[in-house]
C-alpha cells in the first residue's frame, strides 16, 4: 500500500514538524525543531509526487500548477491542523512543502513575545510593522496579536491573507477573513475594499508591491491600525525598503508619512532551542519623537543607536536579544552568530567577553557546544571542562 499524504500530515503532527519535504528521488523529509529528517519510507518516483499533491491540491491549484510551474493554498487536515502548500515543478518532475500552521492560538508568553508590545497594540492608528526572512514566525506573532485585540477590544478586524493560516473566531471584536484568489484578486484590492467595511484593523498578509504599500500607509493615516508584514530582517532595513519601493520624486513624501504614520516595527529570526523546540529572537523598533525624526531626515543608518538606547520604552536590538538568549542558554554560540544582524560586531562582543577567561574556558565552550549539537544531552568529556563551564556560567 502506497504512502498518503494523510499518514504523513498525522505523521507531522504527532511529531510536532514545520515542515513536509516531497522530492523525487528522496524519502519524505519533515523539519523538526529546525532539522530536516528522513521519514522511514521508501524513496518517492515522478509518480508518486504527482499524486500525493493531487490528494490535497483543487482543481484551480493544479490547473495553475501546470500552466504557471508553481502554485500554493491552505489546506485543512480535519480538526488537527492546517497546512500552508506550495506545489512546483523542477527538472520537469513535481515537488511539494507543507508548512504546519499550529491549531491553536498562542499566547505571548509562548512565543516569546515581549508584554510591552501589547501597549501598542490599543492605539487607534498607524503602522505596526512585523518583518522577517520567510520561515521566521511572522504569522504566528501577528496571529497572537491579532488574537489578543479581538480577546480585549471591541474592533472589527480585517484579514486579508495568502492563504488564511490562523482561523480567528469572534471574540469581543468582530473578525473578517479574507483569502486571495478566493475571496479577494490582490492585496492592495483588499485593502482598498476594507476602507469602506467600518474597518478598526486591517491586516495585510503581505506589503509585496509598491500599490500594496502606498495603501496600507494611507490607511494607517486616515484612522486606521494596520499590521503588514515584509521579508525584511531589522528596522533600519526595513524603513529603507519602504522608501526604495517609491519612485524618487515621491520618496520625500513618502518619508514624511510613514515617520508620522509609524507605531512599531517588529523583526524576528527562528532558530533551534537547546534541549528540543523552537526559540524566536525579536527586534522591537516603537516609534519616539526621535525615531520620526530620523526617518523624516533620511538617516536611518542612525536607528540602530535609538534603539539600543530605548529599553525604557521597550526597544530592543536583535544581537541584544540573540546575546541574552545565548547567555540564558536557550541556543548556541553557533546559532547566536548566524542569525545576527551585525556578525563583525557579535564577534567583537564575544571575543571581549571570553577575553581573560583562558584556555580551559574556550575548550569548555567547544566541548558544551559539541553536546548541544550533538541533542543538548551530551556532557563536556573532563570534570575540570565541566566546571569551567559552570564557573563561565556564573560569572555571566
Amino acid at each position: 500500500m502506497s504512502l498518503t499524504l494523510n499518514q504523513l500530515m498525522d505523521f507531522m503532527v504527532a511529531q510536532g514538524a514545520s515542515d513536509l519535504h516531497i522530492s523525487v528521488g528522496r524519502k519524505p523529509v519533515i523539519r523538526k525543531s529546525g532539522h530536516l529528517k528522513d521519514v522511514n519510507a521508501p524513496e518517492l518516483t515522478a509518480a508518486d509526487t504527482i499524486r500525493l499533491v493531487k490528494e490535497i491540491a483543487p482543481e484551480k491549484n493544479m490547473k495553475e500548477l501546470q500552466e504557471n510551474g508553481s502554485t500554493d493554498w491552505g489546506h485543512a487536515h480535519g480538526d488537527k491542523a492546517r497546512f500552508r502548500c506550495a506545489a512546483f515543478k523542477q527538472k520537469h518532475m513535481v515537488g511539494l512543502v507543507m508548512r504546519q500552521i499550529p491549531n491553536r492560538l498562542l499566547t505571548f508568553e509562548q512565543i516569546g513575545l515581549p508584554e510591552n508590545v501589547k501597549r501598542i497594540l490599543d492605539r487607534p492608528r498607524g503602522l505596526i510593522l512585523v518583518t522577517g526572512p520567510t520561515g521566521s514566525g511572522k504569522t504566528t506573532t501577528l496571529a497572537t496579536m491579532i488574537d489578543w485585540i479581538n480577546t480585549n477590544i471591541d474592533h472589527h478586524i480585517i484579514t486579508i491573507e495568502d492563504p488564511i493560516e490562523y482561523y480567528h473566531q469572534h471574540k469581543k471584536s468582530i473578525i473578517t477573513q479574507r483569502e486571495l484568489g478566493n475571496d479577494v484578486p490582490t492585496f492592495a484590492e483588499g485593502l482598498r475594499r476594507a476602507l469602506r467595511q467600518d474597518p478598526d484593523v486591517i491586516l495585510v498578509g503581505e506589503m509585496r508591491d509598491l500599490e500594496t504599500i502606498g495603501a496600507a500607509i494611507t490607511a494607517a493615516e486616515t484612522g486606521h491600525l494596520v499590521f503588514g508584514t515584509l521579508h525584511t530582517t531589522g528596522a533600519t532595513r526595513t524603513v529603507d525598503r519602504i522608501i526604495d519601493a517609491f519612485p524618487t520624486n515621491q520618496q520625500e513624501q513618502v518619508r514624511a508619512q510613514l515617520a508620522v504614520s509609524m507605531i512599531a516595527c517588529i523583526s524576528q529570526a527562528i532558530m533551534p532551542k537547546v534541549g528540543g523546540g523552537l526559540v524566536a529572537a525579536f527586534e522591537i523598533m516603537i516609534s519616539t519623537s526621535a525615531v520620526e525624526n530620523l526617518i523624516r531626515e533620511a538617516k536611518t543608518y542612525q536607528l540602530n543607536s535609538v534603539i539600543q538606547t530605548g529599553k525604557k520604552e521597550g526597544m530592543v536590538l536583535l544581537d541584544d536579544y540573540l546575546w541574552d538568549l545565548w547567555q540564558a542558554q536557550k541556543i548556541t554560540r553557533l546559532d547566536m552568530f548566524r542569525k545576527a544582524s551585525n556578525v563583525k560586531e557579535m564577534r567583537e562582543k564575544f571575543d571581549a567577553f571570553r577575553k581573560g577567561k583562558g584556555k580551559l574556558w574556550d575548550d569548555a565552550l567547544v566541548a558544551e557546544e559539541e553536546g548541544r549539537i550533538g541533542g543538548g544531552s551530551a556532557p563536556p568529556p573532563a570534570a575540570a571542562a565541566a566546571a569551567a563551564v559552570s564557573q563561565r556560567r556564573s560569572q555571566s
